[in-house]
Formats: structure tokens, C-alpha cells, sequence
């Protein structure tokens, strides 16, 4: 199977039929999003959050080098999203949504899937693409969530509010867990499971049920320039990076395909959360999809035949 009909097949597809039962069921039924918003917030992403970092396998010798080049990476990405920003004059939620798209990508339902399928021999391709996976948790819940409410609060208040969401505190938890090698007993972890299990399918018909509500009526500036910078500028990046820290082989390959994937659901779920921008969040995710099935495509070919 060819890379473009791994990632139509396998995961854009079913990606697009969950948003699609999403779309159908508000059509009929005209769901108050924001109470699903809140349950998915502070229900079933903190188990998936916890889950992700408590059951990961680092090779804890890739990872000082790995920290330096992701801190490269979102640092990069966190200034270009503020530049443009800048540069476009947008207002505080339209600035909000171009920077919290640029820096955050699916690295999850999205990007597990493609690098198990691309390093199906190789498990060292997975255990990297879990590394940043838990590193785009922290950074998700950490500047996401800074950018979604730092218009309408203090510093000491952002501070509280961001010690007070469950994320957080799952956040934690799974590093302590992870860190001292604790074990959960069954009857904890079994709802945990199943918690996580129902994120990501939840999470995506919200989504689908969100974009029932957005009047296409024009093409927001912003959008162009979100997927430029994270379909486009994400990757120029990536590579920049892997060859001035002198990062070679499979662990080039999976970095460089790693910086290509859309921006991340999480964005549209947050931001109607918080009633920030959710329908321009909800579009960028929505295109950033579809247009990655070529991105990706590309990136992969250059990952496998150049690194």
C-alpha cells in the first residue's frame, strides 16, 4: 500500500466519518455543545492525558537530545505564530486560534497510526513519535490553555485557573506514575481505559457537530496562514533542526515526519470550551486534515529517501 492511500485509508478517512456522524446527529438532534465540551475537558481528556504518559516506553538515552530539538522546534513555531500575528494585525481570538494552530499538531489518532504503519519494523520511529506526542500534551495544556484565557485574565489568575483543570493535575500524575514506576490496581485502571478510549471518537464528533454550526461564507486570512505554518513551515523547520544538532537515521526520519501532521483536534475542543474563536479553530482543523493527506505524502517521501 502506498503512503497516500495509508493516510486516506487509515487515517484521514475515518477521521472524516466521525466528524461526519457528528455533523449528521447535531443535524437531527441540535446538541448544546459546550456541556459536551466540559465533559470531554474535564472527564475524558485527563484520563487520555494520564493514560498516554503512564503507559509510554521511553528510551530514555534518546532524550536529552530529543528535548533539545523539540524546545528548538516549538520555540520556533511559538515566535512564527506570534510574527504573523503581529504582521496581520488580527485580533486577540483570530491571533489566538493562528497561534495555537501553527504550534500544536495531532500527534495522536493522527500521528501514531502513520508512524506505526511507516516504522512497522522498527519500534525506535514509535517510541520517538510517543515522546512527542507526550510533549505536545504538555505544551497543549500549558500554552494552548495560556493562550485561550490570557486576554480575559490576570497572571495569578491564569496560574489558578490552569492549577485548578484536571488536565493538569493528569499531567502530573503521569509523570510522577511514570517516573516512580508505580502501578495502578485493575479497578483503577479499567475506567481510566475506558475513559481514554472514548476521547478521541467523542472528541472528533463534537468536532463534526461544530462545523454543523460555521457559516461558510468566506475564507478567514487566517486560515491560509495557519496551514502554511504548520503543514509547510512545520517541517522547513524540522528539518533545520535535525541537521544543525547532527540527528541522523531513524530518528531524523520520524522527527521530520512527526513536524508534518495538522493541527491538532484539541485546539477546536479547547476553544469552544472557552468560547474562543471556536468556529475559525474548528476550520483550521478541517482543512489542515485534508490538506495533509498531500503534505504528510510529501514529507514522508523526503523523510525516507533524503534522511
Amino acid at each position: 500500500m502506498s503512503y497516500i492511500s495509508l493516510i486516506l485509508l487509515k487515517v484521514v478517512l475515518p477521521i472524516l466519518i466521525l466528524l461526519a456522524i457528528g455533523a449528521m446527529m447535531q443535524k437531527k438532534f441540535r446538541f448544546q455543545l459546550r456541556p459536551i465540551a466540559n465533559l470531554i475537558t474535564y472527564c475524558f481528556m485527563p484520563a487520555a492525558v494520564f493514560l498516554n504518559i503512564y503507559q509510554a516506553e521511553f528510551d530514555y538515552h534518546l532524550l536529552s537530545k530529543l528535548v533539545v530539538y523539540l524546545i528548538l522546534f516549538s520555540t520556533s513555531l511559538i515566535l512564527l505564530g506570534i510574527l504573523l500575528s503581529k504582521l496581520l494585525k488580527l485580533k486577540w481570538q483570530e491571533s489566538t486560534a493562528l497561534k495555537n494552530s501553527i504550534s500544536l499538531m495531532n500527534s495522536g489518532n493522527y500521528g501514531l497510526p502513520v508512524s506505526q504503519f511507516i516504522f512497522s519494523t522498527n519500534p525506535l520511529g514509535v517510541s520517538i513519535q510517543i515522546i512527542v506526542l507526550v510533549f505536545q500534551n504538555l505544551l497543549t495544556y500549558t500554552y494552548g490553555l495560556y493562550n485561550l484565557i490570557s486576554a480575559t485574565k490576570s497572571a495569578m489568575d491564569i496560574l489558578k485557573s490552569l492549577l485548578r483543570l484536571p488536565i493538569v493535575h493528569a499531567l502530573l500524575l503521569g509523570i510522577v506514575f511514570q517516573v516512580l514506576n508505580l502501578q495502578l490496581p485493575d479497578f483503577a485502571m479499567i475506567p481510566i481505559e475506558r475513559l481514554a478510549d472514548g476521547f478521541a471518537p467523542l472528541a472528533l464528533i463534537l468536532l463534526g457537530a461544530q462545523l454543523v454550526t460555521i457559516r461558510f461564507r468566506s475564507f478567514h486570512r487566517a486560515i491560509g496562514w495557519s496551514l502554511a505554518g504548520r503543514l509547510i513551515a512545520g517541517p522547513a523547520f524540522a528539518m533545520l533542526f535535525i541537521f544543525l544538532l547532527g540527528i541522523e537515521g531513524v530518528m531524523a526520519q520520524s522527527l521530520l515526519i512527526a513536524s508534518a501532521f495538522p493541527t491538532s483536534r484539541n485546539t477546536a475542543t479547547l476553544s469552544l470550551e472557552y468560547d474562543v474563536a471556536p468556529e475559525l479553530h474548528a476550520q483550521i482543523v478541517l482543512y489542515s486534515t485534508l490538506l495533509s493527506s498531500i503534505t504528510v505524502t510529501i514529507v514522508i517521501y523526503v523523510a525516507m529517501h533524503v534522511l
